[in-house]
């Protein structure tokens, strides 16, 4: 039970720095981008081809993935994504949906369909045996490192000038900008720092979950019950969502068959929705 517990955090914690930066674009900037995955199969590939073809060690290739997939993320929010602020969320369903298969259809051309996968180093292989439970070595580096980022992420929003800033743009731009605050550079470098979150998530998952140009089309569900869930009024609320949902879905893949323990995930996502519309963690407006 405790290494069911042990693997199911691990796995929340993965499934929240995958999700967090579509929290914040949806929950702090009101903006329904589908094609978050594309950005998180931007960093897994960043690191499978940095480790195979160049060598490059796989802690370097973790802020080279966050680096490429923030910068990725930037240049599209400036040259394409700021032009869909403000419409509705049809037309950013359709518009992010739209760059996801285009993603997924030049990375099936250029790198191929097959799965890809990395070898990580001997360090971080294996388990070990703490107090009677087998714990795996990557997976207690996932925990550690997801833990630090969570906990920073919520300082940086709730405590530092920044983090103000977002929330008073997103609250009124107008009133935002004429008290001088640029609400256009508040939003690029949020969402360059979504994107590239996403990115580090894809590197982390690439051990686990696989990297394939379908990655975006197959978790794209996940990222959107973590934001569901949890509710979309701040970091800690994706959060606790993503361990809850690690957990239930590792548990129900343990006890139940694989095929039947997929489901257990969408069951809690549906009582959620209908005791709680706004999520678990989320203030109702």
């Amino acid at each position: 039970m405790a290494t069911i517990l042990f693997d199911g955090v691990a796995y929340g914690m993965l499934l929240f720095v995958l999700a967090c930066g579509l929290a914040v674009t949806l929950g702090l900037m009101n903006f329904v981008n589908l094609a978050h995955g594309a950005f998180a199969m931007a960093g897994g590939y960043t690191t499978v081809l940095l480790m195979d073809r160049l060598n490059v060690p796989f802690l370097a290739c973790l802020p080279a993935a966050f680096v490429l997939s923030a910068v990725l993320g930037l240049l599209l929010e400036r040259t394409l994504y700021r032009h869909m602020y403000g419409r509705s969320h049809l037309d950013q369903v359709l518009f992010s949906i739209g760059l996801v298969f285009m993603a997924v259809a030049a990375t099936d051309y250029f790198l191929g369909s097959s799965q890809r996968n990395i070898h990580l180093p001997p360090w971080l292989q294996g388990r070990v045996e703490i107090l009677g439970v087998a714990v795996g070595l990557y997976r207690a580096f996932i925990i550690v490192l997801c833990g630090v980022l969570a906990l920073g992420l919520q300082l940086a929003l709730m405590r530092t000038r920044f983090g103000s800033r977002l929330r008073a743009a997103v609250d009124d731009a107008r009133v935002a900008r004429g008290l001088g605050i640029p609400v256009g550079t508040i939003f690029a470098v949020t969402f360059a720092v979504g994107s590239g979150l996403a990115g580090l998530g894809g590197a982390l998952g690439t051990e686990l979950l696989g990297i394939d140009p379908y990655f975006p089309l197959k978790f794209m569900i996940y990222f959107l019950i973590v934001v569901t869930v949890g509710g979309t009024s701040g970091i800690a609320g994706p959060f606790l969502a993503s361990l809850l949902l690690g957990v239930a879905d590792v548990a129900g893949k343990y006890y139940l068959s694989s095929a039947l323990g997929g489901f257990v995930i969408y069951v809690v996502m549906i009582v959620v929705l209908v005791l709680r519309p706004q999520g678990l963690f989320a203030r109702a407006r």
